[in-house]
């Protein structure tokens, strides 16, 4: 007693691994975090670090290592007979080492490091607007196989209903009071059901086969999906895609570029120093190898970066509206998209409500027809076309709510939010 117990247990803990309940936004999640796209924002992450951090190193004071030998046709002579000094060799040589420390550099450094901070941005966002369209991929999936879940339900309802009154009818014809045939065609209807749930469940296992390379995990037939709840939305919703918050730090992007431009006539100031080693040295009347070192502070304002001042500004006053134009005409074909799944919205309602209605009617006939089926007042083939008209006006309220469920969250999607 004691091992069949265990057997039931260890059975029953290897269903329960087996079985998963998934819902919409554990899909969505996982879907993400599973796609390959995803890697590259830790990249898009550490290149930003590194180019900031290359901008700003020009904060730091600059060496330069440096060194020059030559020979020349003539060097300078004092002139007159009277003045005993040794004239320069021909062939000189240096070796020094410049430093350069930058004092003001009119916010280059600065406004470098937030372009780049702003390209990183852009290009994070770029990869957000691709990831943000696996949801519309994770939908499809999602919805059709909880529409093969729901219609699967309706089969066996439709298999037991057969089944019952095929028994029933087995009974008549032992007692005399029906022709086999009708028996034989139940048994037939019974069979094509059957035929169609096999169809069916094959089709929710290729669905989940799908979701579960998006989500990175094996699902088996066990697995449970969830069917999310009705969602209600604002008569006009704001849309916040990430395409949106692309086009803004495109807009950011053009003017932190704008903002380096701008620094191109801004003047500089910089400390400098060199120290070196070479014939001749700074004392140009010493024809030996000595030390020399030399220092100050630079001034420098490059007064050609006015040309293009009012070109850069008017490129950019062009892109900017370039840009616009692109995330007006976003916006414009979000709307629209909008006001149609609205449409599709109000529709499926109204369509759900017929579908109640309907069902309630065919039920009643599909009650009658059978009833009259085994009082052998119709044959089989009537009662089975009753059967069928019910069972499709029930596929129809099927498809009609998870239509509605899926245009729901379609429009979700849609909005952003």
């Amino acid at each position: 007693m004691r091992i069949l117990f265990a057997f039931v247990f260890l059975i029953s803990i290897s269903l329960s691994s087996l079985s998963q309940d998934l819902t919409l936004e554990d899909c969505y999640e996982r879907a993400r975090q599973n796609y390959p796209l995803i890697k590259q924002k830790e990249l898009i992450a550490k290149s930003k670090e590194f180019s900031v951090d290359n901008v700003k190193s020009g904060l730091f004071p600059q060496f330069n290592l440096g060194g020059q030998a030559s020979y020349q046709s003539d060097v300078t002579r004092l002139p007159g007979p009277a003045v005993l000094v040794e004239p320069l060799s021909k062939d000189q040589y240096k070796l020094f080492l410049d430093l350069n420390q930058s004092i003001y550099d009119g916010g280059t450094t600065k406004r470098n490091s937030a372009l780049q901070e702003t390209a990183a941005q852009v290009e994070d966002q770029k990869i957000e607007v691709e990831l943000y369209k696996i949801k519309e991929r994770i939908n499809q999936i999602y919805f059709g196989a909880l529409l093969i879940n729901e219609q699967l339900v309706q089969v066996d309802l439709i298999r037991k209903d057969l089944e019952n009154s095929l028994l029933k009818m087995e009974s008549a014809i032992r007692n005399g009071t029906a022709f086999k045939t009708n028996a034989d065609i139940l048994q037939a209807e019974l069979y094509k059901t059957e035929q169609r749930r096999v169809e069916l469940k094959s089709a929710r296992l290729a669905y989940l086969q799908m979701l579960g390379i998006f989500i990175q995990q094996d699902l088996s037939e066990l697995t449970v999906l969830l069917k999310p709840q009705t969602l209600i939305f604002e008569s006009e919703p704001l849309v916040t895609r990430p395409e949106i918050s692309l086009y803004n730090f495109q807009g950011q992007l053009l003017s932190a570029q704008q903002q380096v431009s701008n620094t191109k006539v801004v003047p500089r100031v910089n400390l400098f120093a060199q120290a070196g080693y070479g014939r001749p040295g700074l004392n140009m009347l010493l024809n030996e190898f000595d030390t020399y070192y030399l220092g100050g502070i630079r001034f420098n304002w490059n007064l050609g970066g006015f040309y293009n001042t009012n070109r850069d500004k008017q490129l950019l006053d062009i892109n900017l509206q370039s840009l616009n134009y692109q995330k007006e005409t976003f916006l414009f074909n979000t709307n629209l998209s909008l006001r149609q799944q609205t449409s599709d919205i109000n529709k499926l309602n109204e369509l759900i409500q017929l579908d109640d209605k309907f069902i309630v009617l065919r039920a009643r006939i599909k009650a009658t027809a059978k009833a009259q089926l085994e009082n052998g007042v119709i044959a089989a083939n009537d009662y089975l076309r009753e059967l069928n008209a019910e069972d499709q006006a029930r596929q129809n309220l099927i498809i009609h709510q998870i239509q509605l469920l899926m245009t729901q969250y379609a429009q979700q999607v849609t909005t952003g939010n």
